[in-house]
């Protein structure tokens, strides 16, 4: 599966302007070939993650409050997944998660991110981030990559990133569907194997009880899943 490594081996120095003219926009003016978040001060994030513990964020956070004062940009949160592998998802890692609902609040307007592995290494799951950053209208700037979604090219670039991902979901899927259909085909039983008659009456009887659906699949040893398809089955 393709990665954020070979993702940023995709990405070049970042375009800079050349022009001197100016570009007004509803009374905002700025040199051309800039954004307006470079002529003005914005409200910037840090988002900081390492995979072991016996790394430290303290570097990444030094070096984006650098580029935070050179762009005029005010630091008011920080969040940092110590620990934490960039395989994991956002329900595995807190701080992803909390940066994504407080950008859903816009208390700030961009997020800065020391390098695109330290976001996601997933190439499916990171444009899913960059998209909800994208809805609530929330910039991304990645350092080691120079990448700045305020930018045109910025932009461009995540949605060529977008294009590998969904390309690589159709393969997925692809692949489980001719997995799927050889197993048919060599008569193989496809799902979980279902439960006896016993232990569904006993799955009844404790429900009948007042037993919780968690406590009843633990005590009698069956996924959560069964348990709710056995109740259901019984009170159609």
């Amino acid at each position: 599966m393709p990665s954020s490594e070979f993702f940023s081996s995709l990405l070049g120095p970042a375009v800079q302007g050349e022009g001197s003219e100016k570009v007004c926009e509803n009374g905002d003016c700025r040199p051309e070939n800039t954004t307006l978040s470079e002529t003005r001060s914005s409200r910037a994030a840090l988002y900081l993650r390492v995979s072991t513990d016996k790394q430290t964020v303290q570097n990444q956070e030094l070096q984006l409050r650098q580029v935070a004062e050179r762009r005029g940009w005010e630091v008011v949160e920080v969040y940092d997944d110590a620990g934490i592998s960039g395989a994991k998802g956002r329900a595995d890692r807190p701080g992803l998660d909390q940066m994504l609902n407080d950008a859903s609040r816009r208390h700030f307007d961009i997020v800065l991110v020391w390098a695109i592995d330290r976001l996601g290494r997933s190439l499916i799951d990171l444009p899913g981030t960059i998209q909800h950053l994208e809805a609530v209208g929330v910039d991304l700037y990645i350092d080691q990559q120079s990448i700045d979604t305020t930018t045109p090219m910025g932009k461009l670039i995540f949605q060529v990133c977008g294009a590998f991902a969904e390309f690589e979901r159709s393969m997925i899927q692809q692949r489980i569907h001719a997995s799927l259909q050889r197993a048919k085909a060599e008569g193989k039983t496809l799902g979980r194997p279902k439960v006896d008659e016993a232990t569904q009456a006993a799955i009844l009887r404790s429900l009948r009880k007042g037993v919780g659906i968690k406590k009843t699949a633990a005590t009698l040893g069956c996924g959560i899943g069964t348990v709710l398809r056995i109740r259901n089955e019984a009170s159609t």
